[in-house]
């Protein structure tokens, strides 16, 4: 009893009330207990419902982040629900070292690239891609797809992408080793609207990708209104292995290998222009010559990358039946390729791209990161296209290309390119010649986020 009128006591002095107070008035005393016990019960709810209003706004208050890996981001709490917006900028330059008029061909700078780039996920499992184009005078969907992620073991892509086929062409435009792709190139689809089938299966040693696509020409796209006019569709597959990836094999891990083909049916349709590296046209098919049944692509196709040192390789064979009024006629083309890359900085090479240690900063004394490329191709087509009067007179039967290039990585974000590229023609000139020798000096500055 002592102890709980010391307490009552205790109480009482630290409320105001005096001594005298306490013993005078046993009924006030309860009273004044029970109000401090009321008193006590409502700060403590107080404290709560702060404590609930503080973890509800943690839960519904976005997170915004800027960094040079995602770009611009804004997230839900949960991760459920993610915007990206990021952007690819190229500003180029083309420089013809001789026979400009000869070959048909202007020194130009030119905005080649310029794409926002928004992506996301919605509930965690669907997300999508939206590239559109700027660059060129006009406006045009590059990339727009949505993805069911539903595993890294399979997942679902459906709309408007590259189809999983031409090495080279897969890797991010930000992390090619070159201005312009190899030849190639000229043999392999572009980008098309479908639906696949891809994933990655144990930690990412093999990768798979299958689908089926309205069907492009060679070095083409869909059409412009992403359309398709045929009721034949084309499928593609693609497996890309790393056998080394998960071992102790230091200098394999980096070591990629894979095939991918295509296989479809046209009749009619727009058939390609080849290109020179410069972007001339160098062989053109006649007029009324159209597709005409079967259209098959294989690719073999590798690289391996190990510390400072880099090399890409593939070959491409298109064998495709076309037609010429009562002519028709199986053809095969083919092009390979095999560049090799070097960063002299002593960062690591990579299918990726290339990261800075130290980035671009004079009053620190650093220069961001430096690495070398050379390549060479060879593209062989079918002779038969001139035999049947298949093609233009002025068409080249065949190319080979060598490039150097220099790349100055000034950060993760920023990137300065100078190539040199000489490409010896077959054929295409006057009076049944070989075209002239294109020599071109390409640059290329660069912003991607």
């Amino acid at each position: 009893m002592r102890s709980v009128r010391f307490m009552v006591l205790i109480l009482f002095l630290v409320s105001g009330f005096s001594p005298g107070a306490v013993w005078a008035d046993d009924a006030a005393l309860l009273q004044r207990v029970e109000a401090l016990e009321n008193e006590l019960k409502i700060l403590k709810r107080q404290l709560e419902i702060r404590k609930e209003d503080e973890d509800k706004k943690k839960v519904e208050t976005p997170v915004i982040t800027a960094s040079s890996k995602d770009g611009f981001s804004i997230k839900s709490p949960d991760d459920a629900f993610k915007l990206k917006v990021r952007g690819l900028l190229n500003v180029d330059g083309r420089f013809f070292t001789d026979n400009k008029k000869d070959i048909g061909t202007t020194d130009t700078f030119l905005v080649r690239r310029a794409r926002p780039i928004f992506e996301g996920t919605v509930y965690k499992n669907f997300g999508f891609y939206i590239v559109p184009e700027l660059g060129g005078g006009s406006l045009s969907l590059v990339d727009g797809y949505v993805d069911y992620l539903h595993a890294p073991e399979f997942k679902i892509r459906a709309g408007k992408f590259k189809e999983p086929f031409h090495l080279e062409r897969l890797q991010s435009i930000a992390a090619a080793n070159f201005v312009e792709l190899g030849l190639p190139a000229n043999l392999s689809p572009n980008r098309d609207v479908g639906v696949q089938v891809y994933g990655d299966l144990w930690n990412e040693s093999l990768s798979y990708a299958v689908g089926i696509f309205n069907g492009s020409a060679d070095q083409g796209s869909s059409g412009s209104t992403d359309v398709d006019t045929n009721n034949d569709k084309d499928v593609a597959g693609r497996i890309f292995v790393h056998p080394f990836k998960n071992t102790d094999y230091d200098g394999l891990r980096g070591l990629g290998i894979g095939v991918a083909a295509t296989h479809g049916h046209k009749e009619g349709g727009t058939l390609p222009t080849f290109r020179s590296p410069g972007q001339a046209s160098v062989f053109t098919f006649n007029s009324g010559v159209t597709a005409d049944g079967p259209h098959t692509r294989f690719s073999p196709q590798a690289y391996w990358y190990w510390n400072s040192f880099g090399v890409l390789g593939e070959y491409v064979v298109s064998n495709q039946e076309l037609i010429r009024g009562a002519v028709s006629d199986r053809f095969e083309n083919k092009a390979w390729q095999i560049s090799g890359t070097y960063v002299l900085t002593g960062e690591d090479a990579s299918f990726k791209g290339v990261k800075p240690r130290k980035p671009f900063d004079p009053s620190l004394n650093q220069w961001g990161a430096w690495e070398i490329a050379v390549r060479y191709g060879e593209l062989d087509l079918d002779n038969e296209f001139f035999v049947k009067n298949f093609s233009t007179h002025t068409s080249i039967s065949g190319e080979s290309a060598w490039a150097a290039g220099l790349s100055w990585y000034l950060n993760n974000n920023a990137r300065i390119m100078l190539d040199y590229e000489r490409t010896d023609f077959q054929n295409g000139g006057p009076r049944g010649e070989d075209r002239d020798t294109e020599n071109i000096i390409f640059t290329r500055f660069q912003l991607a986020y």
